[in-house]
């Protein structure tokens, strides 16, 4: 017998057990190396990120912010390097979120509301009355000459200032009078840099004139001393105001005209003939801006109509663009129809388009002079759709309709899909016929699903600023009126033009509006939700 030889082969040999168990934890640790790198970048991330706002909340001496800032953080990093908060590291991210965008929010725009805060009215009292001084500073005639450099630490302009008696050197702010400087560089006995803050060329500061030339940079805390300006960025004299004020006294003395304007508690300085000093400052009036939105005529008069207008809106666009999408809903719902999916395709489009852009579309096609509606539809005629009072209400619900009834459809053609057919035959064998098996059998049903669909559309609508600033822009405008508002202006409409548009923008009142819808709101979903809650016995 001869022995045979095998060849050798390439295969390799199969790993043994202890080979595949090295290679697991290699892997293992290989991904929670690759984890803890991508987590430690992050958190570098939102660390360099607090860092700087610590650093420009400490210019501002917004300590409170700063301190809430570095507790966050501070907490974050533990959360996510400690190996017992496992929950907390999901839970985390949602906390803030929920506490920044929704709690403060809400928390802010009511104690918003219970204050003066609006044009004239928008900071502290101290930093009124650095404004007031230096809005009516006045060149001191025999003033000494002193250098000056422009400095800019964190987009803050700044005076660093030579004294020409003793050659001392301080620099300061619109908001921080002068105190010492410190790690100066000197040039020809002049001070031209400081540490921490950049210095302006000449043409950086001819670049920046106007800002330059709003510098006042005030001797000491004491605002009667006055403030230091400069003109070129190089020399700068002493400037006094004409008010002087008296902080025993709580009063402000025009010296030119000997007018005393005392403090009177209503956030700004007064005098006698009610002739008031602006800007004021921010004092909690309490329910003074509700009392105002309903008793000053000039108010509640178009108060009383853009809410009445408010609610016709938010219920006819519910109750029609419902109808529409229920009615296309059960027509497209019929197998028997061909092409439905094409059809349905051609409904939706409406829904697929920004609300903001079809409505700037729309306000296009409706103008009264070459819109396409009048120019061509109508051929030629001049229907005024968007400046007519009552037209520009229908123009308003017609543009709405078309916005809203495809989220209707599609909604109604699920719920309708998703009514058992064993419910329709059983109907039908009863002798029922489609009008009652609608009315008596799918309606019922359909509420089931819609109806907190429909609860949600209304608040949806109750709020639907897009459509009315985008196709009217709330107009036309009501005349002898005291806040610029109109005709088609809702309610959330009204607050944005009360507080960002006019000469006047009261924050106060806007805020106060603001509770107000949001307590309407509320009570209607409150009531509305309780009332579904008999529909679910159908269910």
């Amino acid at each position: 017998m001869t022995d045979t030889i095998e060849a050798p082969t390439d295969e390799a040999a199969p790993p043994t057990k202890r080979q595949r168990q090295a290679a697991g934890i290699a892997d293992a640790a290989s991904g929670r190396l690759r984890w803890l790198i991508l987590k430690i970048a992050l958190i570098a991330i939102v660390d360099a990120i607090a860092l700087y706002a610590a650093i420009v909340l400490s210019l501002y001496s917004e300590w409170l912010v700063l301190a809430l800032i570095v507790g966050v953080t501070a907490v974050v990093n533990w959360v996510y390097f400690s190996r017992r908060t496992i929950p907390a590291k999901y839970l985390t991210p949602g906390i803030i979120l929920l506490v920044l965008f929704q709690i403060f929010t809400l928390v802010y725009t009511a104690y918003i509301g219970f204050t003066n805060y609006g044009t004239g009215h928008n900071g502290s009292q101290d930093q009124a009355i650095a404004s007031l001084m230096r809005s009516s500073l006045v060149r001191v005639e025999d003033s000494p000459t002193f250098d000056v450099a422009v400095i800019e630490r964190a987009g803050v302009l700044g005076l660093l200032v030579t004294d020409p008696t003793d050659g001392d050197v301080s620099l300061g702010t619109n908001t921080e009078p002068l105190h010492p400087a410190d790690g100066v560089t000197m040039e020809g006995g002049n001070a031209v840099a400081a540490d921490g803050w950049d210095t302006l060329t000449f043409a950086e500061v001819l670049s920046r004139s106007n800002d330059v030339e709003k510098l006042a940079v005030a001797f000491s805390t004491d605002p009667n001393e006055g403030a230091i300006r400069t003109q070129d960025g190089q020399k700068g004299y002493q400037y006094v105001s004409t008010l002087e004020y008296d902080a025993d006294a709580g009063t402000m003395t025009d010296t030119t005209t000997g007018t005393v304007y005392a403090d009177t508690g209503e956030g700004a300085f007064t005098s006698e003939s009610g002739e008031q000093l602006l800007p004021g400052w921010q004092v909690f009036v309490g329910f003074d801006n509700f009392v105002r939105a309903l008793t000053d005529t000039t108010i509640r008069g178009p108060l009383v109509a853009v809410t009445a207008w408010t609610f016709v809106f938010a219920i006819i666009s519910v109750a029609t663009t419902f109808f529409l999408g229920l009615l296309l809903a059960i027509v497209f719902n019929d197998k028997r129809m061909r092409f439905r999916n094409g059809y349905r395709v051609m409904l939706i489009l409406p829904y697929a388009f920004p609300a903001f852009l079809s409505a700037l579309i729309w306000a296009g096609m409706m103008n009264e002079s070459f819109g396409f509606i009048n120019q061509v539809l109508l051929g030629g005629a001049e229907i005024p759709w968007l400046t007519d009072p009552w037209l520009a209400k229908v123009s308003v619900l017609i543009v709405n309709l078309w916005l809203g009834f495809p989220y209707m459809f599609l909604v109604c053609m699920g719920a309708l899909q998703g009514i058992p057919e064993d419910v329709n035959e059983a109907a039908v064998v009863d002798g029922a016929n489609p009008w009652q098996i609608f009315r008596r059998i799918k309606l019922p049903l359909l509420l089931v699903t819609v109806a907190p669909l429909l609860i949600a559309s209304f608040a949806f609508n109750f709020n639907n600023f897009n459509l009315i600033y985008m196709l009217t822009n709330g107009g036309p405008r009501f005349s002898d009126v005291s806040i610029p508002v109109g005709h088609t202006d809702i309610l959330i409409s009204m607050v944005y033009k009360v507080a960002f548009t006019g000469q006047n923008r009261d924050y106060g009142l806007a805020s106060a509006f603001t509770i107000l819808i949001f307590i309407v709101v509320t009570v209607i979903a409150v009531i509305s939700f309780r009332k579904t809650k008999a529909l679910e016995e159908l269910n």
